[in-house]
């Protein structure tokens, strides 16, 4: 069973410290790559795939983001004000659910991109997406097809989906991208103000709940002004291909 989706959180309240200073005065989701601000990358992409509503959380340099978002109109986009105070990727979910509403939706990191594959990645998440499976759907991408990324990988997957958790001290094959489909009932019992969605992830595999799909295509992990150079000499390069 699949479902549409047409609404987004795109979390993109950090302080976006590793990537000084070209975040002195803006937020990281303002910071350009390949000519356009990573933030307008997500929400063409969320565009491009039906979304409807893109609920955005904004924190550091919050009114350079508003003002910036204020001239879009596809998809529409809603603020979610953490002004007070950073209450981290499940944290800020959680305050934003009264605007989010009762379906299932997109969650997406503000600095997520990639370079797609075969078809574009949002639209292969939306079609694997089965509520009646699953707590929450994550894009993954093979450590070894991710540029910038240097850990041990996050979860190891089973060939129908099913995430576990890397081991301590050993290796697994799959990172998180930035990119998954939640079902309101993940934040059944959430705890109040800062948290990690990590805590959440982990109760729902505990209930084998949680699923990922590898990203067809290259994940690039932009998170220092190296590694936003690497990217764009690599979006650069991918251009020249087509």
């Amino acid at each position: 069973m699949t479902s549409k989706v047409s609404t987004a959180m795109v979390l993109a309240a950090g302080l976006g410290q590793r990537m000084r200073p070209l975040t002195d005065s803006i937020p990281k989701p303002m910071v350009k790559l390949a000519g356009r601000p990573l933030i307008d990358h997500v929400l063409d992409r969320l565009h491009e795939a039906g979304v409807e509503r893109a609920i955005v959380n904004v924190h550091y340099c919050a009114d350079v983001l508003e003002n910036h978002l204020s001239h879009r109109t596809t998809p529409k986009i809603i603020i979610s004000n953490e002004r007070h105070g950073l209450l981290d990727t499940g944290g800020g979910i959680v305050r934003a659910l009264p605007l989010i509403g009762n379906e299932p939706f997109l969650i997406h990191n503000s600095d997520s991109t990639w370079i797609e594959g075969v078809g574009r990645n949002l639209d292969r998440l939306i079609k694997a997406w089965d509520p009646e499976r699953m707590d929450s759907l994550l894009l993954v991408a093979l450590a070894s097809h991710s540029l910038g990324y240097h850990g041990f990988g996050d979860f190891s997957m089973s060939p129908d989906g099913l995430l576990e958790r890397r081991p301590e001290r050993d290796v697994s094959p799959f990172v998180f991208t930035g990119v998954s489909i939640a079902h309101p009932r993940l934040f059944e019992g959430a705890p109040e103000g800062s948290f990690s969605l990590n805590k959440l992830w982990d109760a729902s595999i505990a209930r084998g709940r949680l699923y990922g799909l590898r990203l067809d295509g290259w994940w690039m992990h932009v998170g220092t002004p190296d590694a936003l150079n690497d990217a764009e000499a690599w979006i650069e390069d991918a251009a020249k291909r087509v």
